[in-house]
């Protein structure tokens, strides 16, 4: 199933809310928070029970065209915005020079710097090198416990980690990246355009085609197979750390083919366009620069 986060006018009285999409593209809204369906919905999945698991979902019964909605961000803003880096071998030899690291590395991205699937990107003023990322995103639909990460794993959606480059680079010297500044620029990155379930795809951690267009021109054409860490480890290695909760969602890597490595950064005007096989597509444009 598809479970999208909307907003439109006459519809929650314009508040964001949950959808089911369904078929016609109709959006069956969902009463409440993700706090109060979402984990009852990822245990019916991890019981191999996804239909009486939709079934108890609370629909309002107001049904709206998909097309007369703005598909936003399928994370509440309490919710945290997980990024794993450095978890394609390619991606860190032909973009980076770099080698992949003993174990996966992770950091918190802002919830401001998301997007929804058809929002504009927002060219930040202190960059002039604005890259793209097309990643597998995670949604962590209950709190991880057991020997089956995988258990607490909702669904899947497309994600694009737009990242400033030059100011990645520009941490001091003996301090590192700043990937604060890289990744959490304020409208930046786009996530969407819903949650594929993950009982749509077989089981374990899923195979899929990532690829990312601008202007109609492939730039990145990988797998998630190629991932040094599939998704039961990066999720076991962030809750080890720090816990994942019910609606939070993580970022897996990018594959080859980023502006860093082909020096062809992402330019106002730009379509973009970010696909994960099975999931679906998000087509986001590169807004003007903005003066410092």
């Amino acid at each position: 199933m598809k479970l999208a986060r909307a907003c439109a006018p006459g519809v929650n009285g314009g508040a964001p809310f949950w959808a089911l999409v369904g078929e016609g593209q109709k959006l069956l809204p969902i009463a409440g928070s993700f706090n109060e369906w979402g984990p009852a919905l990822t245990r019916a999945i991890a019981a191999g029970q996804a239909d009486a698991g939709r079934a108890a979902l609370p629909l309002t019964g107001q049904n709206c065209p998909l097309d007369a909605v703005r598909l936003l961000p399928p994370v509440e803003p309490v919710n945290r915005v997980v990024v794993a880096g450095a978890n394609y071998a390619k991606h860190l030899a032909d973009d980076f020079g770099l080698k992949s690291p003993p174990q996966p590395v992770a950091f918190l991205k802002a919830y401001g710097a998301l997007i929804g699937a058809n929002d504009p990107i927002r060219y930040p003023p202190l960059t002039r090198e604005l890259d793209h990322e097309v990643e597998l995103v995670v949604v962590v639909g209950d709190t991880p416990s057991g020997t089956d990460p995988l258990a607490a794993v909702l669904g899947y959606a497309v994600g694009n980690d737009v990242s400033a480059r030059d100011l990645q680079r520009s941490g001091p010297p003996g301090i590192g990246m700043d990937l604060f500044a890289a990744k959490s620029q304020d409208k930046t990155t786009g996530v969407g355009p819903w949650i594929v379930t993950r009982d749509e795809f077989p089981q374990g951690s899923p195979k899929l085609r990532l690829t990312l267009k601008v202007n109609g021109e492939t730039r990145q054409d990988g797998h998630t197979s190629e991932m040094t860490w599939d998704v039961a480890q990066l999720v076991t290695f962030v809750q080890m750390r720090s816990s994942f909760a019910p609606g939070d969602i993580l970022f897996t890597g990018s594959p080859a083919g980023v502006g860093q490595g082909t020096g062809r950064f992402l330019n106002p005007g730009d379509v973009v366009e970010a696909g994960v096989e099975g999931i679906g597509t998000i087509t986001n444009i590169v807004g003007p620069r903005a003066d410092a």
